[in-house]
């Protein structure tokens, strides 16, 4: 494969935004970011014109795509069409979440990861297990009749499954794992997520000194902050060894929250975007069934019949363009580098092994988006082949 640059108005390579730039690519890697006045002589030339050239996005909670949801066949097979589907929505890297299950369900979803990882199966980057080690209280659209506290075998096949995987990131409620749980999953190598918790700020707190290093889409399923009890929502804010997803649909969050919490914010843990997408990622389906509960798509939004939310119709780009709008519209240079980062290093950045994803570098994968000035998605390339044009 000859060396291409692909040339734009501006190249984002993950932290920096580089004017009239070019994304030099060879043999599906990313060979170098250049200026497009010093592209080697005899480098082909592909000048996508107005816009920016991105990472592909990286998205840490993908319940399902292309019609399937990950829970309903967790197969190899079921992931290389989530794969496709998010593929094409821009998606390069993602973790397949399974929503809270049986105990054998949860174990063929980690071999299904683990055997996805082995084939190479594209954008696999491991597994996120959502529950089923939950709070009642907080359980969302997950089944209570499936949802326990963490027995000590949940416990050997988590260590086990983390060990296996390149990634495992586990959502868990801290009032339904202990702590010495939680510091146990994490020095076998898991991302310890808290969400779908009615806990107090000092529980939460005392979960992230054991090991917790996440929170689970911010400000949902979770206690809220108060004047006297700051909640999960105040731990995910105050403390500076959490990142939190969240996500940026204009439903499951208002703006205002959004802008708040990003001012908020103590680092060097950091708020990034998720979709939290389900089976109607990269589909025309109108509903679909989880747990044997149905779930219709109207407006924008997925439902059980109960007008409880499950899940997101989400795509990256309108997450995008959700978390520009929270702090002023129309996305200027600066806003669209901080929704850009949220999208792409910032959620890489929560992984044990990112695989280069989320950040263009020399030798890295040459997995890239085009995005219109108003971050509409143009064109998406995988391995340095073009695999989607403008949705």
């Amino acid at each position: 494969m000859p060396e291409t640059a692909y040339i734009a108005h501006r190249v984002f390579d993950g932290t920096a935004l580089h004017d009239d730039a070019a994304l030099l690519v060879k043999d599906g890697r990313a060979a170098a970011i250049t200026a497009r006045d010093a592209i080697p002589q005899g480098v082909a030339r592909t000048d996508l014109g107005p816009g920016i050239i991105a990472p592909g996005f990286v998205d840490l909670q993908v319940n399902g795509g292309g019609g399937l949801m990950f829970n309903d066949a967790p197969t190899v097979d079921t992931l290389r069409r989530m794969a496709g589907a998010l593929r094409r929505l821009g998606t390069t890297a993602f973790l397949p979440t399974l929503i809270t299950d049986t105990p054998a369900t949860t174990r063929a979803a980690i071999d299904a990861a683990a055997l996805a990882v082995a084939e190479g199966v594209p954008g696999v980057a491991g597994l996120h297990l959502e529950g089923p080690h939950l709070s009642l209280a907080r359980k969302g659209a997950h089944d209570p009749a499936l949802i326990r506290p963490m027995r000590p075998s949940d416990l050997d096949m988590l260590c086990d499954a983390a060990a296996r995987l390149p990634n495992l990131m586990l959502t868990v409620a801290p009032e339904s794992v202990t702590a010495d749980q939680i510091a146990a999953l994490a020095r076998a190598g898991a991302v310890v997520s808290l969400g779908h918790s009615d806990a107090d700020f000092a529980t939460c707190m005392a979960a992230a000194g054991a090991g917790a290093s996440c929170v689970t889409h911010l400000f949902n399923a979770m206690s809220q902050l108060s004047s006297r009890e700051p909640g999960l929502v105040g731990a995910a804010l105050a403390s500076g060894g959490l990142g939190a997803g969240l996500i940026a649909d204009g439903i499951h969050v208002h703006p205002a929250a959004i802008a708040a919490a990003l001012r908020a914010k103590t680092g060097p843990g950091a708020v990034f975007l998720v979709t939290d997408a389900m089976a109607t990622a990269g589909s025309d389906i109108d509903h679909f069934t989880l747990n044997g509960r149905r779930i219709v798509r109207r407006d924008g939004r997925l439902t059980l019949a109960d007008g409880t939310l499950a899940g997101a119709d989400l795509a990256f780009p309108r997450a995008l363009r959700g978390r520009t709008q929270a702090e002023g519209g129309a996305p200027d240079a600066a806003l669209a580098i901080a929704a850009l980062a949220m999208a792409t290093a910032g959620p890489a950045r929560v992984l044990r092994r990112p695989g280069g994803g989320g950040r263009m570098q020399p030798g890295g994968p040459a997995d890239f988006v085009h995005l219109s000035t108003g971050l509409e998605l143009l064109g998406v390339w995988a391995g340095g082949e073009r695999v989607a044009s403008r949705i």
